[in-house]
């Protein structure tokens, strides 16, 4: 139940959770639904009840704390319409418009304050914000392309190769779907070196389990080959190394 603030218990739960989820590197995930990421489209979508993500406080965390713009923006999108609500929730977006990380975050907050929250205001802010996470999308999409042309060139370092393609896959907040079939790409094809291969899987964690399943499952009903099957010893290893922490907890 929200209170007179337009604060819940829920909402501050929910925000003690991004709190650890930010702490430890952890991808958020939309509430209740704990095979799919959130991503911004959802944070955009009002149609979509993100329970207690809808609260104030967490809306805030993911504004000033979210290491990518396009997350930050439509995290400050979402708040807009709830600060003209209650005089708390203002001063709530207006220490975010200062505080965040992203300067368009600041100066959206900025815009959208000058202005009382109005309504129209607040629309012109989610159109920019939507325009900027299509753009921003592309921009990480282009940038993996070139990345994997410059490493079947051999002109980008393997290690290189992989911490960029984290890096820009997690930034980009991309779909599980596109995500698995990326990975499955590099595992599969006899022209990306071995090392490239142990390289992703030491970084297996980083991404969400639905998309380490499909990998898995993928990866061991491919066809027998000499590029395959290291690959398959090694993610049954992982596999088993997993269970066994399970089993310990």
């Amino acid at each position: 139940m929200t209170n007179s603030l337009g604060i819940t218990q829920e909402g501050l739960d929910t925000a003690l959770k991004l709190k650890g989820d930010y702490k430890n590197k952890r991808p958020l995930m939309i509430p209740g639904d704990a095979a799919r990421m959130l991503i911004p489209e959802n944070l955009l979508n009002h149609n979509i009840d993100l329970s207690g993500l809808d609260d104030p406080l967490p809306l805030a965390m993911v504004a000033v704390r979210d290491p990518e713009g396009p997350m930050a923006l439509a995290a400050a999108a979402r708040l807009c319409p709830l600060a003209g609500k209650a005089k708390l929730i203002n001063g709530v977006a207006q220490l975010v418009g200062e505080s965040s990380k992203h300067e368009l975050v600041r100066e959206c907050l900025s815009f959208v304050s000058d202005k009382a929250f109005d309504p129209g205001a607040i629309a012109e802010v989610r159109r920019h914000a939507s325009k900027y996470i299509v753009e921003t999308r592309q921009q990480y999409t282009a940038a993996l392309r070139d990345n994997l042309h410059n490493l079947l060139e051999g002109s980008i370092a393997p290690r290189q190769f992989v911490s960029e393609f984290f890096e820009l896959t997690e930034a980009g907040n991309m779909r599980h779907d596109i995500r698995q079939k990326l990975v499955l790409s590099l595992m599969l094809s006899n022209t990306v070196r071995p090392s490239v291969k142990f390289l992703i899987l030491e970084n297996f964690e980083r991404m969400p389990k639905p998309v380490r399943l499909g990998i898995v499952s993928a990866v061991l009903k491919s066809e027998p080959s000499r590029h395959t099957d290291v690959i398959k010893e090694e993610l049954k290893y992982i596999i088993a190394q997993e269970r066994l922490a399970a089993e310990a907890h």
